[in-house]
């Protein structure tokens, strides 16, 4: 949920006031029963980071230390304990030290938010999996700048990977 995914004016975002809204609401639930929150940042902090990944999708040059796009998005309010995960792929597991991070914390399950579906979502929540985490996906919390891509990775990630839920019946199960 960092700007240059929540920002259209970025070449790689989009316009999801509501995606943000969700969040927002996520993450006061989290804060509220004092939960652990991770948020991921996309940085690339010179040429040999991801070469193959950057040449697919140009736009991701944009994603510099020095630059706005790479902070998370205003309406988020980050507070004492979360955490920040910078990673140079899709998701927030390869070549991170998340696992061990999470490990740490005790986390044994994990919501999976942001932007975008078809990308850093899937790629993380399958990850999730094969790393032995059950993961939930709010639907209302994730966004895709395609809608038809956005439908069939949930559907995807239902069928085999995660919980896909309303963002209210994942609020009602938080501990």
């Amino acid at each position: 949920m960092i700007k240059g995914f929540t920002d259209p004016e970025c070449p790689l975002g989009c316009s999801c006031p509501e995606v943000v809204a969700a969040n927002a609401r996520l993450l006061e639930e989290f804060h509220t029963r004092a939960l652990p929150v991770f948020f991921t940042t996309v940085v690339y902090h010179h040429e040999q980071q991801a070469t193959v990944f950057r040449q697919r999708i140009a736009a991701l040059n944009v994603l510099t230390p020095d630059s706005s796009w790479v902070q998370v998005d205003d309406h988020l309010q980050m507070r004492d304990g979360d955490e920040i995960v910078e990673k140079q792929w899709a998701s927030a597991f390869h070549g991170t030290d998340l696992d061990r991070r999470l490990r740490d914390r005790n986390v044994d399950s994990l919501v999976v938010t942001g932007l975008t579906t078809s990308g850093c979502v899937r790629a993380t929540v399958v990850d999730g999996l094969q790393y032995n985490y059950p993961v939930v996906v709010p639907r209302e919390a994730v966004g895709d700048r395609n809608h038809a891509a956005h439908e069939a990775n949930l559907f995807d990630l239902h069928a085999k990977y995660a919980d896909v839920m309303p963002l209210a019946e994942v609020v009602a199960a938080l501990p």
